[in-house]
């Protein structure tokens, strides 16, 4: 193994340890006694969660926890199976007051109205910005449900982001490239219009990626399109094909890239690519760990 990638599965090693301290600086709110609220949409489901609302139903929790890692989903939230096709029934009897919905499930409104009154909650729109809109979203909900913390969720994110902007400011200036494998030759880029591209805009940093993203990213790309950014660190976001990494580790190509050679590559613990304000508080400290990591290391 050559030294830049050794070196680069230590900062892997670095980043895992310290991922499960991600959210430590979130306040994730505990649980509140208060109207029973359901969800078909991740985004909602981690907003609803991180504010301490009182989640009784949402789906593909199992993929959920392995995904998106925090906030945590109490074992009492019934899991409601699959985003594209809910089991209404088991929504039914976990007798929400209000359920949640976004535009991208907005098909399932009318059989769950049967169920409970519906508020729909857009976090991702083309041409619009999904961190102002999460923004807008957890402040709504935040004013629906009489809790205080949604305010303290947003707040204290901005002032986070402010920090690592001053964090960020005595580094080496690079751009960042954040990537999702599909396999090993091909990966998915988020470009500016992506949560992860405006968390990195929020805090100083320059996305290596120049297109357009249409709707937040691109796939699929060829990893050749890597070469074009040699000065670039590569952030690789789980949650990606098992044997991907490990392919990818093994190509000569690979192995050949400037960011690779010089150890500019981080692996950054999974995160849900299209989440809301709780997903971009983990990328952002994901990344700040392990940049100052590499920087100081």
């Amino acid at each position: 193994m050559i030294p830049a990638m050794r070196s680069a599965l230590s900062r892997r090693h670095f980043l895992t340890l310290t991922a499960a301290a991600a959210l430590g600086g979130m306040g994730v709110a505990e649980a509140a006694e208060g109207p029973r609220v359901a969800t078909l949409d991740w985004a909602l489901l981690e907003t609803l969660l991180a504010i301490g609302a009182n989640v009784v139903a949402a789906p593909e929790l199992l993929q959920f926890r392995e995904v998106a890692i925090t906030p945590q989903v109490p074992a009492t939230v019934a899991d409601v199976g699959l985003r594209g096709t809910p089991n209404f029934e088991v929504l039914r009897d976990a007798k929400p007051d209000v359920i949640f919905n976004s535009n991208f499930y907005a098909w399932a409104d009318d059989r769950m109205r049967l169920i409970a009154p519906v508020e729909s909650r857009a976090v991702y729109k083309p041409g619009e910005s999904p961190y102002q809109l999460s923004e807008q979203m957890t402040l709504a909900i935040g004013e629906r449900l009489a809790l205080a913390s949604a305010r303290d969720l947003v707040d204290g994110l901005r002032e986070k982001l402010d920090v690592y902007r001053q964090q960020f400011a005595k580094g080496d200036h690079r751009p960042i490239l954040p990537i999702n494998l599909g396999d090993s030759r091909h990966f998915r880029v988020f470009g500016s219009d992506s949560m992860f591209g405006e968390v990195l805009a929020r805090t100083g940093l320059v996305n290596a990626w120049p297109d357009v993203t249409s709707y937040s990213a691109t796939a699929p790309v060829g990893i050749e399109r890597l070469a074009s950014m040699p000065d670039a660190w590569i952030v690789l976001i789980p949650p990606h094909p098992a044997d991907a990494y490990a392919q990818l580790q093994a190509s000569a190509f690979w192995n050949a890239l400037p960011p690779v050679r010089d150890g500019r590559v981080l692996l950054l613990g999974s995160i849900n690519p299209y989440g809301a304000l709780p997903a971009a508080m983990r990328f952002a400290n994901l990344l700040a760990g392990g940049l100052t990591h590499a920087w100081n290391g």
